[in-house]
This record gives structure tokens, sequence and C-alpha cells, in this order.
């Protein structure tokens, strides 16, 4: 598979998109899955994980990006916003979407800022490059 390449930003948006839907859309359509014995409507566990999930693949991305091609931190400080409220939302689980909102637009505005000083930036070619 020479070629081919993960976009690890638009993986970070997915991530990000992914963990918004189950916040906000599955209690909503899907409160019969305990009757089938799934339990992922306000699972500590699978809430937790998909926040971590989420860190992982944005601090990878991010870093990336920062390390190889912009040298810039406001991604990263736009993404750690975006985090402490989604851990906010974690330990005020009744206003949720008072958190949930503002992470999901800091955390895909920052892999968007990424993405977009990695392309006007290009790729450093030397280990002292100073963009």
């Amino acid at each position: 598979m020479k070629g081919f390449k993960i976009n690890w930003d638009a993986l970070g948006i997915s991530a990000s998109l992914a963990c918004a839907i189950h916040c906000a859309l599955l209690p909503l359509f899907l409160q019969s899955l305990p009757i089938f014995g799934f339990n992922i409507i306000d699972n500590a566990f699978f809430e937790v994980f998909m926040i971590c999930l989420a860190a992982a693949i944005g601090l990878y991305s991010l870093y990336h990006g920062w390390r190889k091609h912009h040298h810039r931190i406001g991604p990263l400080l736009f993404f750690s916003a975006g985090m402490i409220f989604l851990f906010a939302k974690q330990a005020w689980h009744a206003h949720q979407l008072w958190f949930l909102v503002p992470a999901v637009s800091l955390i895909v505005y920052a892999h968007y800022r990424n993405f977009r000083l990695c392309r006007i930036a290009g790729r450093c070619h030397t280990s002292g490059c100073e963009h």
C-alpha cells in the first residue's frame, strides 16, 4: 500500500463527531437498547473510552502537525480546552449538553486549524526547521 496515508485530522474530527453523536442522539433514539442487553447510553466506561480515543487520535494528529509542519501551539490549546470541556461533561453529567457543544466545537476547530496550518507550511526537510 505504497502512497496510502492516514489523514489524522480527518480521523480526529470523525472521532469527535462520533462522540457528539453518541452523547446527543443516542439517548433520544435508542432508549430501548437495555431491553436487548445493550447499555451504551450513560455507560461511564464507554464514554471514557470515547474520550480517551478522541484524546489519543487528537494528540497524535496535533503533535505530528506541530513537529513536522507548522510549529504553532494554537491547535493544541484549542484541543486542550475542548478536552477540558469533555472531562467537565463527565464530572457534571446533568449539564452534559452545555459542555458537549463547546467541547466538540473546540476539538473540531483544533483539527481544522491544524489541517490548514499543515497545508500552508508544507513539509520540513531539515531537523532545525523554523517555519
